[in-house]
């Protein structure tokens, strides 16, 4: 499970991704080259029965980095991930985390800690049973009221 809360990553060394698809105005072959690792990744991973899901809550109207990310999730779909999108403000009566977070078969949490444009400033490892349910469930809340990707309008 992997629950995104920022509505920009700009500040993340994406690899010049964004910066890409600003200046051609779409994702490019280039692009879905340089994302072939990870869709791999999901692949293999899915091959093996782990089911994959991105849950992404973003504010209204989206940042340019959020369409950016909207184009883009078709690929992690077809690697076999699945990617739904909640709007902030239907997310306003959930209990949330205060970082984004992947969880790891119910066993681990990495919390992944970013800084005001959105570069990675550090990530923190958590195996504590009790926090992975607690944000176990938090995710399983933004999943249910969550718009699946081909149905949502960035």
């Amino acid at each position: 499970m992997h629950l995104e809360l920022r509505d920009t990553y700009e500040g993340y060394d994406d690899g010049g991704r964004f910066a890409e698809w600003k200046r051609a105005g779409g994702i490019t072959p280039a692009f879905v080259e340089d994302f072939r690792p990870w869709m791999e990744t999901v692949r293999e991973a899915v091959g093996r029965g782990v089911e994959m899901r991105r849950a992404r809550v973003v504010s209204e109207p989206v940042t340019d980095y959020i369409r950016f990310e909207h184009e883009a999730s078709h690929l992690n779909q077809e690697a076999g991930e699945q990617v739904r999108w909640l709007p902030r403000k239907d997310a306003a009566t959930l209990l949330l985390p205060g970082a984004d977070l992947w969880i790891f078969d119910d066993r681990l949490i990495r919390f992944g800690h970013f800084t005001g444009n959105g570069a990675l400033d550090c990530n923190e490892m958590c195996d504590d049973p009790a926090v992975i349910k607690k944000f176990s469930e938090a995710f399983e809340s933004v999943w249910q009221r969550a718009t699946p990707h081909e149905r949502f309008t960035a």
